[in-house]
């Protein structure tokens, strides 16, 4: 993939992060922080493409992410800004893990089936969305959050597509996202299916149907980047292919 188009990916991903965070400028990083929830996944840094930290930039990133009680922590593509790894490094951060960036273009879909006795459905009330989002947490290992979820603007808004698996009973066993498109991108996050409903294929039938709605709503580029162990096989079942690089780095 050419260095445009990731660097239009990162780009992507910068904007979408600091979209419903607080977010900082120190040097050449854009550190997001979601205000009330300390999850690793929700405060990270991203570098600009291109940027070139210096030993006092990373001090100074480290420093700012401490003051609200936070891990230091980036998210990037190795490819958008190939020298900050090593000045991170160097700074006192550690590899979390690498991880691919898979993207799945129009006309590259490979149709899944929704297996016996599963129903896939777009939630629309904040109901259903709560049910689906449940779902998630639960999947994730989170603690199960009860009715105490809120959806977002964007879910209840359906600008963030979403869809939940249901059994022939209406319960939810699983559910995904694909982020609102800009600049023709979308991410698919968020897959998740319930421990005991897994090695089914719900979760490549989840997939499919994000994908085909974002490529039918202009996401010409249609990214995701999978968790740990069979998560990238079921992706490229779909016809995600692995085109870069995701680095997540840490202070302990």
């Amino acid at each position: 993939m050419s260095t445009e188009t990731i660097n239009a990916l990162q780009s992507y991903i910068r904007t979408t992060a600091a979209k419903s965070r607080e977010t900082e400028r120190i040097g050449p990083f854009l550190a997001t922080y979601t205000t009330g929830n300390d999850h690793l996944f929700l405060n990270y840094a991203i570098p600009d493409n291109g940027g070139v930290p210096t030993a006092g930039d990373v001090v100074k990133l480290t420093e700012a992410f401490r003051a609200r009680g936070l891990t230091p922590r980036l998210e990037f593509l190795t490819e958008a800004a190939p020298e900050a790894e090593a000045v991170l490094v160097e700074g006192g951060y550690t590899l979390e893990r690498r991880i691919p960036l898979m993207v799945c273009p129009p006309g590259q879909v490979v149709a899944q089936p929704v297996p016996t006795g599963i129903v896939l459905k777009t939630p629309v009330t904040p109901a259903e969305l709560r049910l689906m989002i449940r779902a998630q947490n639960i999947a994730f290992g989170e603690p199960d959050p009860g009715e105490h979820v809120e959806p977002s603007p964007e879910q209840l808004s359906g600008e963030t597509i979403s869809v939940m698996a249901l059994t022939e009973t209406g319960a939810c066993v699983g559910g995904g996202v694909a982020t609102a498109i800009l600049d023709g991108a979308s991410e698919i996050a968020g897959i998740g299916v319930l421990e005991e409903y897994r090695q089914r294929g719900i979760a490549a039938a989840l997939t499919e149907h994000l994908t085909r709605e974002a490529h039918a709503r202009g996401g010409d580029s249609v990214f995701l980047t999978p968790g740990a162990g069979q998560a990238e096989r079921v992706y490229g079942r779909v016809g995600f292919q692995t085109v870069a690089e995701c680095v997540h780095l840490s202070v302990v």
